[in-house]
């Protein structure tokens, strides 16, 4: 009964309209990415067969939300957030189609694509803040909780099903078709954007500069209590051990000795993974609990990619990396949900700007050093390595549960 109850909230959610088309355009889009970064991640190993340029083209998608992130929190909380969505998607278009272009004509060369990439980090970091603090307007706040949930799902859905479109579309025809497609994406999304219907909201004037608010944002982040302890978790398992994602083409190639089928296994296991532990919690009625979802779900983490380090073929591998997917955003959307709930919306562009920013700036760090480590000690070393020092810190987090507890649930 529970269980159906559960699914129920996740129906009456994507039965509001405003967000059951942003999530439907979003998740259209969110497939096109999953396939231009599949086909970018493969087409950089053939062209260099360099675990370290796999990194780097990681790297150059995640690591620009390092450099503008702050500054795109406080727009935030100062622009329209809907706007900037729908500017920030044609520049995706463009980066797609030209990326198809230059495929068509035979110039796209690991330079150009890392080009490319890294243009494209910064458009989807720039966006990060405004798409997360825009949730809180599509939905009520009793119904946050579930929408955030079905967002990490529709990501993950997307990981599991961008791979195989792109699989499909590469052997048809090739990866121009992959990057084509991913433009047309974008467009997409666009037609959604303009279909959504917001309330008018105006954000309170501050009083500060611009670098003043991007000083208040920070300082909040790096000091509210309970927040801080989320954002130092997800900056170490980001460093240390959610590049195993970004380095699957080597994994796949090099440790297992496999194909780009292989590789597209791996990356739809992940998926898969993450979808269950999405749905889980957007099955789940309030915000209680989900410390100890944050806590429990790194440390099962460690110990699956342990498991996945030692494994020799992608047979074996593959369960290990479903578990993983489940902890991975069990431990993701826990956090964040706390996070939003947490966090005042007047502060919420520029606060969850730096969650944003850790979350995809130090898995961009992570995968440039753990790849060139790579390159050097092999694809299991590196990630052993990693699993030991996050290990290290959720221990830390075990023996002082009942604090940490109480800072991020006696509020709610």
């Amino acid at each position: 009964m529970s269980s159906s109850l559960g699914f129920g909230r996740i129906f009456q959610v994507l039965g509001q309209r405003n967000y059951g088309i942003f999530t439907l355009g979003n998740s259209i889009s969110l497939i096109g990415t999953w396939m231009q970064r599949i086909a970018a991640g493969w087409l950089a190993w053939t062209l260099t067969e360099s675990a370290g340029w796999v990194g780097a083209v990681a790297f150059a998608d995640l690591f620009p939300c390092i450099l503008i992130g702050p500054f795109a929190g406080a727009a935030a909380d100062r622009w329209d957030r809907m706007r900037v969505m729908k500017i920030g998607q044609v520049l995706g278009f463009g980066q797609a189609l030209l990326l198809a272009v230059l495929f068509a004509a035979g110039l796209l060369s690991i330079w150009p694509l890392f080009l490319i990439t890294l243009f494209q980090g910064f458009v989807t970091g720039g966006l990060q803040p405004f798409r997360l603090a825009i949730t809180p307007r599509l939905v009520e706040k009793e119904w946050l909780n579930t929408a955030i949930a079905i967002n990490s799902v529709t990501f993950n859905l997307a990981r599991f099903v961008g791979p195989a479109v792109a699989g499909l579309l590469i052997a048809i025809g090739g990866l121009g078709m992959t990057f084509a497609v991913n433009a047309l994406s974008f467009l997409v999304f666009v037609v959604a954007l303009n279909l959504v219907r917001l309330s008018p909201y105006r954000a309170p004037p501050s009083g500060k500069s611009f670098l003043a608010d991007i000083a208040v944002g920070l300082r909040h982040a790096v000091t509210m209590p309970g927040v801080n302890a989320i954002i130092l978790m997800t900056v170490v398992s980001g460093l240390c051990v959610r590049p195993v994602l970004e380095l699957l083409p080597g994994w796949a190639a090099q440790a297992f000795n496999g194909s780009s089928s292989d590789f597209a296994a791996l990356t739809s296991a992940f998926g898969i993974g993450a979808i269950i532990g999405g749905l889980w919690l957007a099955t789940r009625q309030g915000a209680r609990g989900l410390a100890g979802i944050v806590v429990w779900s790194n440390i099962g983490m460690c110990a699956t990619l342990l498991g996945f380090a030692v494994c020799t073929r992608v047979w074996m591998a593959l369960p290990l990396a479903v578990v993983t997917g489940i902890f991975l955003v069990s431990a993701a959307v826990a956090g964040q949900t706390l996070a939003q709930i947490l966090v005042p919306d007047e502060l919420r562009g520029r606060v969850l700007s730096v969650l944003g920013l850790v979350m995809r700036g130090s898995p961009a760090i992570g995968a440039l050093v753990i790849g060139i480590a790579s390159d050097h000690f092999g694809m299991r070393l590196p990630l052993i390595t990693g699993v030991a020092i996050l290990l290290g810190l959720m221990l830390y987090f075990v023996l002082g549960f009942a604090r940490f507890r109480a800072l991020l649930e006696d509020s709610l």
